[in-house]
C-alpha cells in the first residue's frame, strides 16, 4: 500500500478550502451588492451573514495548514460512525447496546422518547451528534486569525450546525411527523401562517414569536407596582413610587436600569417585583424610564445619558424630597452608567450619592462574556456604518444576537413549536418583557461598543471623558454592594469582580446562584438558587469563591441589612407630587409603551 503522502494531503485540503473560499467570496459579493442596490435595508443580519463568511475562510485557511489534523479527526469520526452500525445491527436483531453518543445534560432538542426508542431516528440523533462534535472539536483546535477570534470559530460553526439539526426539519422530527399525521398536516398550515404573521411583525428584521404579546399590557398586568411620573426630559421618565409603609427611610433610592431593554424587568408582577419589595421595606423609590429613541435622537452621547439620566434624576429627587443625598442602585448597563457617574461627581468634588448598589455590573470588560464574539474591529466597524446611515441601533437586531448566543433554547425551539408544530406560543411574562426591546441612539451606542468593550478605557485612569471631565473609577469612595450571579453569560462573574476591586471605599461583594436575569430577580419568598458572600476582597475571584460562605434564600434580604446603615432615619411618608414637583402622569408612564416600530417613526 502506498504510503501516506503529506504534501498529497496538504495539497487536496488546499483545493478543497480555495475552492469553498471562492464560493464565500462570490456569496459575500453578491450581499454587499445587493445591499449598495438597497440602502434602505436593514443590513445588520446580513452583515453578520458577511462576516460569518470571512470566519469559515479564517478556518478553511487553518485547516489548510494542518492536513493531519482533519485526517486525523476523519479517522476518528468514521471509527465512530462504524460503532453506531454495529450497535444499530444489534439492535436490529434484538439485542440492545450502550448508545455510542449521548446529547449533553441540558440539551432538550432530543427529549421525546421516539429519539430513543425508535432505531431509526435513535441512528440519526446519535449520527448528527457524531458529526457535530467531531466538527467542533476540530474548531476547538483553531487559533485566532488576524480578523476572527477562536470564540467566533467556536460561535459561527456552532451556529451551523445547530441550525442542521435533524429536530428542526418535519420529516426528521418525531414529534413533528406524529403531529403531522394526526392532524392530517393541519399544524404545518398553522405553522406557516405565524411564519407569516412574524415576519410582517418585523419586516427586514426577522424575529420569532416566543410569547402571546395579546396577554400581556404594560401598567395592567405587568408593571403595575402603584406610582406617578414626577418628572421627565427627551431621555427618560422619573417615576415615584407610592409609598406603603406607616415611616419611610429619610434617603431616597434611585434605581438606574439598563437602557438595552425596558426598566419593568424589576417590576414584572407583584409577587417578583424587586420595586415593590423596595418600596414595601420602606424606601421612597425612584426609577429611571428610558425613551425608545429613533432616529430623531441619533446625537444623543452616552454623557447625555449621564447628564439627562442620573443627574437630572438628582435635581428632581431633592425637589421631590427636600433630600440632597440618595443611594442609587444600577442594573448592568445601568450599573455601568451609575459607576461613570459616581467617578465624574467624585473628580467634580460632588457627593449627593451615600452607597451604590451595582447589579450584575460590567466595569471592567477585558472578558465580555457571551457577546465577545460580536466585539472586533469588524464587527464594530460594520455597526458603525450602519449607526450612521440609519441613526439608531435596531433593538431587534440586538435581541436576535443575543437570541443567538442560546440558539437552541431561544429560536429554535420556538421555531421548532410555532412553525413545525403549529402551536401558539404560551404567555409568559418574562419573554414578553424580553421581546417589547429598545433601539439605541447612534452616538452613544457607537462610543460604548468602542470605548467600553473594544478598548476597555473604563478601567484606565482618564480613560474616559465625560462632559469634559476624564473620571477615573478607582477615585470612587462611596460604599458600594457589588451582586453578581454565577451562571451569568452577560456580566461574567469574575469580570464583575475585577470591577468591585477598582473602587477605593467600603466594597461588599455577593454572588448570587442562576443568571443574569433570575438570580437578580429572585424574592425571598421563593427561597430559591442561594448566594455567597465574604467580608474580605482578595486579588483574586477563585480565591475569595474558596473562603466565601454560602447562604439559602435570596440575595436580597442580605442587600437590605447592608443598605440600613445608608437610609438615615425615619420620616414621615413622602406621596408622589406632594412638594416642588408635579405629577406628569400615572406610572408606568408613557415612555415604557413605545414599542420598536412607533419609536422609529419619530
Amino acid at each position: 500500500m502506498r504510503s501516506f503522502d503529506s504534501n498529497m494531503a496538504q495539497n487536496a485540503v488546499k483545493k478543497l478550502f480555495s475552492n469553498f473560499d471562492n464560493i464565500a467570496g462570490q456569496y459575500r459579493k453578491a450581499l454587499e451588492g445587493y445591499l449598495k442596490k438597497n440602502p434602505d435595508i436593514d443590513d445588520s443580519q446580513l452583515n453578520t451573514v458577511i462576516d460569518m463568511m470571512g470566519s469559515f475562510r479564517d478556518m478553511a485557511e487553518q485547516f489548510a495548514l494542518h492536513p493531519f489534523r482533519v485526517a486525523h479527526t476523519e479517522v476518528e469520526l468514521v471509527k465512530s460512525h462504524a460503532k453506531l452500525v454495529g450497535a444499530t445491527a444489534n439492535r436490529l436483531i434484538g439485542k440492545m447496546s450502550d448508545p455510542v453518543v449521548v446529547p449533553d445534560k441540558g440539551d432538550h432538542r432530543f427529549g421525546d422518547e421516539d429519539w430513543s426508542d425508535n432505531m431509526i431516528f435513535d441512528y440519526i440523533k446519535q449520527a448528527y451528534l457524531l458529526n457535530s462534535n467531531a466538527v467542533m472539536e476540530l474548531v476547538d483546535s483553531l487559533e485566532d486569525s488576524n480578523t476572527h477570534t477562536h470564540d467566533q470559530f467556536m460561535f459561527y460553526s456552532r451556529q451551523i450546525i445547530n441550525a442542521l439539526s435533524p429536530s428542526n426539519f418535519p420529516l426528521t422530527n418525531p414529534e413533528v411527523l406524529k403531529k403531522t399525521v394526526s392532524s392530517g398536516g393541519v399544524n404545518l398550515i398553522d405553522g406557516f401562517k405565524q411564519f407569516v404573521d412574524d415576519y410582517k411583525k418585523n419586516p427586514g428584521m426577522f424575529n420569532v414569536s416566543m410569547t402571546d404579546f395579546t396577554a400581556f399590557s404594560v401598567g395592567k398586568n405587568v408593571a403595575t407596582t402603584p406610582g406617578k411620573v414626577v418628572y421627565q426630559n427627551e431621555l427618560m421618565q422619573l417615576i415615584q413610587y407610592q409609598p406603603t409603609t406607616e415611616k419611610v427611610n429619610k434617603t431616597p433610592l434611585l434605581v438606574i436600569p439598563p437602557w438595552i431593554n425596558k426598566y419593568y424587568i424589576l417590576d414584572l408582577k407583584e409577587k417578583n417585583s424587586l420595586i415593590k419589595w423596595l418600596v414595601d421595606q420602606g424606601n421612597t423609590v425612584f426609577i429611571i424610564s428610558w425613551v425608545n429613541p429613533g432616529p430623531g435622537l441619533r446625537d444623543t452621547g452616552f454623557e447625555d445619558y449621564m447628564k439627562r439620566g442620573p443627574l437630572d434624576a438628582l435635581e428632581a429627587i431633592e425637589k421631590a424630597t427636600d433630600e440632597k443625598h440618595v443611594n442609587a442602585m444600577g442594573y448592568c448597563v445601568g450599573g455601568t452608567l451609575l459607576a461613570s457617574t459616581l467617578a465624574w461627581l467624585t473628580a467634580k468634588g460632588k457627593k449627593p450619592i451615600k452607597s451604590a448598589t451595582y447589579l450584575t455590573t460590567l466595569i471592567d470588560f477585558s472578558d465580555p462574556g457571551g457577546i465577545g464574539v460580536f466585539i472586533n474591529e469588524n464587527s464594530i466597524s460594520n455597526i458603525e456604518k450602519r449607526l450612521n446611515k440609519i441613526g439608531y441601533y435596531d433593538g431587534r437586531a440586538m435581541a436576535f444576537s443575543f437570541n443567538m448566543l442560546r440558539e437552541n433554547d431561544l429560536f429554535w425551539s420556538f421555531v421548532i413549536k410555532n412553525y413545525l408544530k403549529g402551536e401558539k406560543p404560551a404567555p409568559f411574562d418574562l419573554l414578553y418583557w424580553n421581546s417589547d426591546g429598545t433601539n439605541l441612539p447612534a452616538k452613544m451606542h457607537g462610543y460604548y461598543l468602542r470605548n467600553m468593550y473594544l478598548e476597555n478605557n473604563l478601567v484606565k485612569p482618564g480613560g474616559i471623558e465625560l462632559d469634559g471631565v476624564k473620571i477615573d473609577i478607582s477615585k470612587i469612595k462611596t460604599p458600594t454592594y457589588f451582586l453578581s450571579t454565577i451562571q451569568d453569560h452577560i456580566a461574567k462573574w469574575k469580570t464583575t469582580y475585577t470591577g468591585a476591586l477598582l473602587h477605593s471605599g467600603d466594597v461588599k461583594f455577593v454572588l448570587s446562584g442562576s443568571g443574569h436575569i433570575a438570580g437578580v430577580v429572585n424574592p425571598p419568598s421563593q427561597e430559591k438558587y442561594g448566594y455567597w458572600t465574604n467580608s474580605d476582597m482578595p486579588a483574586a475571584s477563585d480565591q475569595w469563591f474558596e473562603a466565601a460562605k454560602q447562604h439559602k434564600g435570596s440575595w436580597w434580604n442580605d442587600w437590605k441589612a447592608w443598605s440600613d446603615k445608608h437610609v438615615g432615619d425615619l420620616v414621615e411618608p413622602r406621596v408622589p407630587g406632594d412638594r416642588a414637583l408635579e405629577v406628569i402622569e400615572d406610572a408606568p408612564g408613557s415612555y415604557v409603551k413605545l414599542r420598536i416600530a412607533d419609536a422609529i417613526k419619530h
